[in-house]
């Protein structure tokens, strides 16, 4: 854990540069919480000592953590309000920002240029005590096959709060490969990517917003590092750590929930359907389905919403048989469109009320998609 005891009261004077300041606190204030009434959540500690400034963030559920170089005269801790923070440093002169925390006054005073801000602090006692970076044992992983993936996956993790597991997303490694699973229950992404090295025993449900803001702070470098302490697992990427806690629960048995028999094979051209798509759900408003009907060499693909409007288009198709038609969620079938990774998409269909599934020209990844009843 970070020992703040040693710096708390402890009153600190530093010089940063205003550039660095406010990047490395972009990054952080995307931990500050907005959502709660603990009042020092909503700050960003920062810790000077050996001529590095430290700035932590944390809504409890993550938290992020950077470091810039410094000019430190004294060393000392201070929390102060985060996003104000940050707009306080964008806005500030070109050139070096002075900051300086009275302790006595509970006061943090930000200066560069002739312009001065005082802002109050927070109680840094009550800032929560952060996992220890340094005591975890790490692991580099590509941060190209990492972010991938998350990318491939992460939009099909729940945004219901109401069902935690399914905010999640299922995260295993195996020799030789990452596997992930998301889903909301309307659709599933599983994908899975090749990776070298050694990589740590690990199974573990990651939130899908901790992932999705990995993606960000690993957009430089080309590892990742990982490392897990009892209920947290540890990123750190390009300087900055990102700490999240795992999500207890059991998430559903995926290999279970996708078919092994199929009475319908399709493949389409993937950047032509998926501009279909793109057009025709113009008109799948207030959550009208878009329809996909197959027929003798034909696709055709129509959304019609009361009272607004309809559309419809069609392209070939290697489809042989009697029509079938089936409806989907418009957003879903796009992102999983747009998850498939090759020039191609399998369509799978077994009839218009039973799941559909979506493949590329590998079998690295999967999606799956929930149908709509169709009125009529």
């Amino acid at each position: 854990m970070i020992d703040s005891e040693l710096v708390v009261g402890t009153g600190f004077r530093i010089t940063v540069s205003r550039d660095e300041l406010a990047a490395r606190l972009a990054v952080v204030a995307r931990a500050v919480s907005t959502r709660t009434a603990v009042l020092v959540l909503g700050g960003i500690q920062l810790r000077a000592e050996d001529d590095r400034l430290h700035l932590a963030a944390t809504d409890m559920e993550l938290s992020l953590r950077a470091t810039l170089e410094a000019q430190v005269s004294d060393g000392g801790l201070a929390v102060v309000p985060g996003r104000l923070l940050l707009d306080i440093a964008r806005s500030l002169p070109e050139g070096d920002v002075v900051v300086e925390h009275h302790p006595e006054e509970a006061v943090v005073v930000v200066s560069a240029g002739s312009a001065t801000y005082r802002l109050h602090t927070y109680s840094a006692e009550d800032f929560p005590r952060l996992p220890d970076v340094d005591s975890v044992g790490l692991h580099a992983i590509e941060r190209d096959a990492l972010v991938e993936t998350i990318a491939r996956v992460g939009r099909s993790a729940s945004r219901d709060e109401s069902r935690p597991v399914l905010t999640g997303i299922l995260v295993r490694f195996e020799p030789g490969k990452l596997v992930m699973a998301a889903t909301d229950s309307y659709r599933l992404a599983v994908k899975e990517t090749p990776v070298a090295g050694t990589l740590p025993e690990l199974e573990a449900i990651i939130p899908a917003r901790a992932l999705q803001e990995l993606t960000r702070i690993a957009a430089g470098g080309e590892e990742v590092q990982l490392g897990v302490l009892d209920n947290h697992v540890v990123f750190g990427a390009d300087g900055t750590w990102l700490t999240t806690r795992r999500i207890d629960g059991q998430f559903p048995n995926y290999r279970q929930l996708l078919p092994e028999q199929f009475e319908h094979e399709l493949e389409l051209p993937r950047e032509e359907l998926l501009d279909v798509v793109r057009r025709v759900s113009l008109m799948a408003q207030r959550n009208s389905p878009i329809r996909l009907r197959f027929a003798d060499g034909e696709l055709s693909v129509s959304a019609v919403t009361q009272d607004v409007g309809e559309a419809r288009e069609s392209l070939p198709a290697p489809y042989t048989g009697d029509p079938l038609e089936i409806g989907f969620n418009a957003e879903f079938l796009r992102d999983g469109l747009e998850s498939v990774d090759s020039g191609s998409v399998t369509f799978k269909l077994i009839s218009p009320l039973r799941p559909a599934v979506l493949v590329g020209e590998g079998d690295d990844y999967v999606y799956l998609i929930m149908p709509i009843r169709l009125a009529g």
